[in-house]
Formats: C-alpha cells, sequence, structure tokens
C-alpha cells in the first residue's frame, strides 16, 4: 500500500490512495527478541514488508538469552497497525510484550494545564495573589473597567468555542468528544504566539444558548475563537457575537482557512505570473471555508470565481431553495452563469481550491484546466485529488497534510491573528486585519526561496506569528478598532 522510501501514498488496487504512515497513527511495540545475531534484523524486516515506517529504536532491558525494546512505527491506520503487530508475532522466538498507541498516550490526562504566573511561597505573597491585597485590585477595576487588560489574564486570554457540531472532518461528535481536539487548538496558540486559550465545550446547538453563554463568559476573556461549528449556525453565531461583544470574534474554520488559502495564492500567482483580476478560479465546497475563500478573493480582486456544491456549479439562474449563504455565493460569483458539474466548470480554469471531499478529481480533470494549473487540494486526510496524479499536469500544488510540501494550515493563521489583536486590544477582527495577515503570511517565504515546493511557509517557521502579529496591529490601528496604539 506504501512505498517506505519515499513516505507516499501509493495507489489502491482500485485506483484509490491508502493514507501515508503518520505519527497521528504511530505505535510502540514492545518486543521480546531472543539475543541471536540478525533477529532484530528480522523484525525491521517484517515492519518494512508491512508497510510501516521504522522510527526510535530503544533498549528497554537486557536479560540473559533476550533483550526487551521499544519500537515505534508509523503506520497508515489502526488497521495497519494491527497487521505490523501481527506480521512481529509471526517471527519464530519474538514475542510481544504490549502495543501502545502513540497519540492516546499523548492523550492521557489531557495535553494543556494551568500554572501560576508569580511564586506563591510566603505569607506575603498569599496576602498580595489573594486576601487582602486583591481586594485593592478588584477596587481599581470597578473604578476603571479598562484596567481589567492590565490587570488581569485578560489581556492575552481566548476562549476556543466549539459545540463539537463539526469535529475535524468527523462531524457531529459531541462537545465531549471536541475537548482533545480544543485543547490542541489551545497548545497551539501557546506554542506559537504565547497566547493563553481555555477550550469552551458547550452542551448546547442552539444558537441563542451560544451566544448568551459565550456573551456571559466573555468578561474573563480577551478574543473569542469559534472553532468546529457545524454551517449554517456557524455563521448566525458568528455574526451575533461579533455585534454584541467589544472583543474579537473570529471563526477560524471560516476565515483561518481564507487566509492562509489566500497567502498561498498570493505567492503561486507570482510564479505563474498571473494576477489576482484575470484568473479563472473554480471552488470545490460552499460550506463556512468554502464561503469564506469566496469573500477574501473577490475582496482581493478575483472576477472569475465559480464555487461548486456536491450539485456542481452555484449560479444565479437557479437559487431556490439554497441556504443564505450558498444563495449569496450564486448572487455574487460565476458571473458567466456557467453551469455544471465540478468536472465541467473546471475546464480552462488557472486555479482549483478544494475544501469538500476526498478523491472527487482525477489526473484527467487536471489535464483539462488551463496552462499552468494551481490546484489547492485541502480536503483532509485524502486531498480531492492526490499530488500523485495530478503531479505531471499542475505547476503548483498544495493540501492540508503535512507530508507534502505546500501545507495550508490554519495554524499559520490564528496564533498570530490573536497575539495581533490582543496586543492592540481590537474590539473586532475586520477584513482589513484579515487581508493584512494574508500577505504577511505570503511575505514570509521570501523571493529567493520561492518555488513550485514553496509557496507557503512551514507552521513551524517561528517568523509567521510574529509578522502576522504586527501586520494585524497595524491594520486594526488602520481600520479604527485597536483600543491600544504602540509603535510598530
Amino acid at each position: 500500500m506504501t512505498d517506505p522510501a519515499d513516505n507516499k501514498p501509493t495507489p489502491t488496487s482500485d485506483g484509490g490512495h491508502a493514507m501515508a504512515p503518520t505519527a497521528s497513527y504511530s505505535i510502540t511495540v514492545r518486543a521480546k527478541i531472543p539475543d541471536l545475531p540478525g533477529n532484530f534484523a528480522r523484525v525491521a524486516t517484517a515492519i518494512g514488508e508491512a508497510g510501516g515506517n521504522l522510527g526510535a529504536i530503544d533498549l528497554v532491558e537486557i536479560r540473559k538469552g533476550y533483550k526487551i525494546r521499544d519500537i515505534t512505527i508509523a503506520t497508515s491506520d489502526e488497521d495497519h497497525a494491527e497487521s505490523i503487530a501481527q506480521a512481529i508475532r509471526k517471527i519464530q522466538g519474538v514475542q510481544i510484550v504490549s502495543v501502545s498507541d502513540r497519540t492516546f498516550l499523548m492523550h492521557i490526562g489531557g495535553k494543556i494545564g494551568i500554572a501560576p504566573k508569580r511564586p506563591l511561597n510566603t505569607r506575603d505573597d498569599l496576602s498580595m495573589a489573594y486576601t487582602p491585597g486583591v481586594a485593592r485590585i478588584s477596587q481599581a477595576i470597578a473604578a476603571e473597567p479598562e484596567k481589567v487588560f492590565q490587570l488581569t489574564m485578560k489581556r492575552n486570554m481566548v476562549a476556543v468555542v466549539t459545540d463539537g457540531s463539526a469535529i475535524l472532518g468527523l462531524g457531529d461528535l459531541g462537545p465531549e468528544a471536541a475537548l482533545p481536539v480544543m485543547e490542541g487548538k489551545a497548545m497551539l496558540f501557546k506554542e506559537f504566539a504565547d497566547v493563553d486559550a481555555f477550550p469552551i465545550c458547550l452542551a448546547t446547538k442552539d444558537v441563542d444558548e451560544i451566544v448568551r453563554t459565550v456573551k456571559l463568559i466573555s468578561p474573563g476573556f480577551g478574543g473569542i475563537n469559534l472553532e468546529d461549528i457545524s454551517a449554517p449556525r456557524c455563521f448566525e453565531v458568528e455574526r451575533r457575537l461579533r455585534e454584541e461583544l467589544d472583543i474579537p470574534v473570529f471563526h477560524d474554520d471560516q476565515h483561518g482557512t481564507a487566509v492562509v488559502a489566500l497567502a498561498a495564492l498570493i505567492n503561486a500567482l507570482k510564479l505563474v505570473d498571473k494576477s489576482m483580476t484575470e484568473v479563472k478560479i473554480v471552488i470545490s465546497g460552499a460550506g463556512s471555508a468554502g464561503t469564506a475563500i469566496a469573500r477574501i478573493l473577490l475582496s482581493e480582486g478575483v472576477r472569475r470565481l465559480v464555487v461548486c456544491d456536491i450539485n456542481g456549479a452555484l449560479t444565479r439562474k437557479n437559487i431556490k431553495g439554497l441556504a443564505p449563504m450558498q444563495r449569496w455565493l450564486a448572487e455574487h460569483t460565476n458571473p458567466e452563469n456557467e453551469e455544471g458539474s465540478l468536472r465541467d466548470v473546471l475546464a480552462g480554469a488557472d486555479v482549483f481550491i478544494g475544501v469538500s471531499a476526498p478523491s472527487i478529481l482525477t489526473g484527467e480533470d487536471i489535464c483539462q484546466m488551463g496552462p499552468d494549473p494551481i490546484v489547492f487540494a485541502m480536503a483532509n486526510p485524502m486531498p480531492e485529488v492526490s499530488p500523485e496524479e495530478a503531479g505531471p499536469y499542475v505547476r503548483v500544488m498544495a493540501t492540508g497534510r503535512s507530508d507534502y510540501p505546500n501545507q495550508i494550515n490554519n495554524v499559520l493563521c490564528f496564533p498570530g491573528m490573536f497575539r495581533g489583536a490582543l496586543d492592540c486590544r481590537a474590539r473586532e477582527i475586520t477584513e482589513e486585519m484579515k487581508t493584512a495577515a494574508a500577505y504577511a503570511i505570503a511575505q514570509v517565504v521570501g523571493e529567493r526561496e520561492l518555488s513550485e515546493d514553496y509557496i507557503i511557509p512551514s507552521v513551524f517557521n517561528r517568523k509567521v506569528a510574529e509578522s502576522v502579529a504586527k501586520a494585524v496591529a497595524r491594520a486594526a490601528v488602520k481600520s479604527g478598532v485597536a483600543r491600544r496604539i504602540r509603535e510598530q
């Protein structure tokens, strides 16, 4: 199913593509191996032949006649992991002591916690941090409410809010199942932009209840990051919270995706020497991400934009029965009223942006695009068209996956976005701030570095969040939503 040499998916017998071995499905096998020459080589060979990627090998214990080793293996999924374990068990003399799923181990007890910023070692420390000293702080904030940003965690705290109705690509799994995802989001905020974040998983899908709850808890937060709330409710929740709160509200599934996609497109168009105003762009997916991408592209001057849902191109000729946001897309895109399937309207297009479903296009479809086609296939874990299939026909290829070049990942946006918004105490996140973030991300890739395989910086590039934060803060000042202005 996979080629261990290059860690890329290979075609399956039915013409699809298997998922490449990945750390997210990695296991640690503790094996008792007879201490004879060549025995470990037999284990390593069995792992490779079963399609696993061998990682760390740790010696746990040496006893007379055998050694116990922990062997880390990247696999494609749970079934693949089990088949690798079975392959090891078949080796004569080798015993498996245990098989541990490394991702589950990482999540035991949760991934985040709360730590004090100040020492609490003496009575004096206690009297200042808590009673009686803290009473003076409360009185100061009551007299001047703006001091809450100076004297509490609010200045650096974001609520990551979900109802669990659209978890990753898994759908409605509920608020408890959403918690590990929100914990992960909080980790990313802290790691990449030193923003403190706390998961808020709500046991309701009622828009009124979500809005009311977030408003009630908002005094303790400097910003609200909405996450994994299904469409169309997500649009209404965000709209109302933006109107009713005086702190930034940002739905990352919409706007984070749009910002990073725009950043990647800015650089991709430089490579093919085309402009936003002249290219034809086709978007597959009319949900929250597709809508936000369409909006930001239109604001950047894109004229020839066609959005497709599962039924094909959205057009003004037939808007009856469409949801409000799909109706808006039909009315504001597709100026030539092109009709037909995704494949039909993709013919001759310069750019394809996918935020929909896996394996809906083939290499033949990409071949029908215009010269030097740009393909952003962002469905996860399997893209709309695999890079292997599209490769012979594309000029620039990007996905949402970390095991291919040009990963379009929201982590390039949201940490810096909130860092900048918090630093200037913005009342909201404006369209100008989103656009500024996109250009800041794009500019991290220098002209000498820019290439078909490097149009977007790595998620581990520490320059990104800092650049985005500065650009966002400047845009907030220009937009008139900043309450604190510092020299940039």
